[in-house]
């Protein structure tokens, strides 16, 4: 009779054992899926931060390119006062040139915009 109580009071404790494991095997695997997340929002906050800072620089080089153009505009005006055509061309020309880079670096600055906030609603999900 005791015998078989030993028997029945290991088994109990074996089921005990390997529920714990089982428990413990779960917490694992959820751990495991939290730090996937984790290094995934890491991830996407260093992304952003980087998008964010591509996005100041651009805006500041706009700003930069902005001034330059309505210096090289003043300088025209004075071109066109002296009558001088050869400097009024090459002031056209460096113009036309850095409006050229404004819009290029307008559609960057918008596809950082787009691509932060693609990036904020996937943080959002």
């Amino acid at each position: 009779m005791k015998l078989g109580l030993d028997v029945d009071v290991q088994n109990l404790e074996a089921d005990k054992m390997r529920k714990g494991k089982n428990k413990a095997e779960e917490d694992l695997g959820n751990l495991k899926r939290d730090y996937k997340k984790l290094r995934l929002s890491i991830r996407t906050v260093r992304l952003e931060a980087t998008l964010e800072r591509d996005l100041l620089e651009s805006q500041n080089k706009k700003v930069r390119l902005r001034a330059r153009v309505v210096e090289l505009e003043r300088s025209l005006h004075q071109y066109r006062s002296r009558n001088s055509k050869i400097k009024l061309k090459t002031s056209l020309n460096n113009i036309e040139e850095l409006k050229g880079k404004i819009e290029e670096l307008e559609t960057a600055l918008q596809n950082c915009e787009l691509r932060v906030e693609l990036l904020e609603t996937n943080n959002e999900h």
